[in-house]
């Protein structure tokens, strides 16, 4: 296949995925704390990686643990707390619009600090969406007026993060195969992990016959295993075949997957949010344009 097709068929595995990710989290959080949620994910996804891709981790030379320590801590140890907390207090379907930040914030920093070169179509997509993005937040605050949108700035803090991973792996991991990448992030995650995990009450009180911790703990192993190990990924391959922008703006069509998801298990849309999401597409668009 080549690799134009490629980088469509990984764009939207991980939309549906990632975009299917935000309401697995808020079923979860009926069972588990946050922050048992966040170091839960990251020992599923490991001990899934070293048992079905141990062997990738030989093709990681002593060069290249630097970088993959950056890319585990900011796109996955301090996003996975942070999307956890800021769930319990705003709407799935919000928290996965909230994430559309990323694209911008890959292009700034990768610009600012990475040196990486931009289109001018390039920056009106990203602010295109971005005004799609907003639009979508104001709304969603008039539908749920209880909310503490005190929480968004976790997930822009979340979407900072993202966009450094993305930065990193094209401009210093790009040698490396995106499954040797990942499994590198969780073997050195594993262990921090657990020790988080341990601070909690989790062991303390974990119960098999309790029906709602083990159904909790059912989305975290799909959380785990298809969102984060698997994704994880085809994001770096995503990343290698195309660029961290084109990438990174996968996180335009998650909202729309999330809040169908959000609209079955009871949350609202309203006809502005649609437009909103238009208008994300729009962005989408120009992002990747080629001229």
């Amino acid at each position: 296949m080549k690799d134009q097709h490629k980088k469509w068929l990984y764009f939207s595995l991980l939309c549906l995925v990632w975009g299917s990710s935000f309401i697995l989290m808020k079923k979860a959080l009926l069972g588990v704390t946050p922050i048992q949620l966040g170091a839960l994910r990251m020992i599923f996804t490991a001990i899934f990686l070293l048992l079905v891709a141990f062997p990738s981790l030989k093709k990681i030379q002593q060069k290249h643990y630097k970088y993959i320590f950056y890319t585990a801590i900011t796109g996955t140890f301090i996003p996975g707390f942070l999307f956890a907390f800021a769930i319990t207090n705003i709407d799935s379907s919000i928290v996965a619009i909230l994430n559309s930040l990323t694209p911008f914030n890959t292009l700034i920093f990768g610009a600012w600090v990475f040196g990486f070169a931009f289109k001018r179509s390039q920056l009106f997509g990203i602010l295109i969406g971005l005004a799609g993005t907003l639009l979508l937040i104001l709304k969603g605050a008039d539908l749920n007026p209880n909310q503490n949108y005190w929480y968004a700035l976790l997930i822009i803090i979340a979407s900072v993060g993202y966009a450094f991973n993305a930065n990193i792996v094209k401009k210093h991991l790009n040698d490396l195969n995106a499954l040797s990448i990942v499994t590198g992030n969780f073997l050195l995650l594993l262990v921090p992990a657990f020790v988080v995990l341990s601070f909690t009450e989790f062991f303390t009180t974990f119960d098999l016959e309790n029906n709602v911790l083990t159904k909790s703990l059912g989305y975290v192993a799909i959380l785990s295993i298809v969102g984060t190990g698997i994704a994880k990924t085809i994001y770096n391959k995503l990343v290698h075949i195309s660029d961290p922008v084109f990438s990174s703006s996968v996180t335009y069509i998650i909202p729309l997957v999330a809040i169908f998801w959000g609209v079955l298990d009871g949350e609202k849309l309203s006809v502005l949010q649609v437009v909103g999401g238009i208008i994300i597409l729009l962005g989408v668009y120009l992002v990747n344009r080629k001229k």
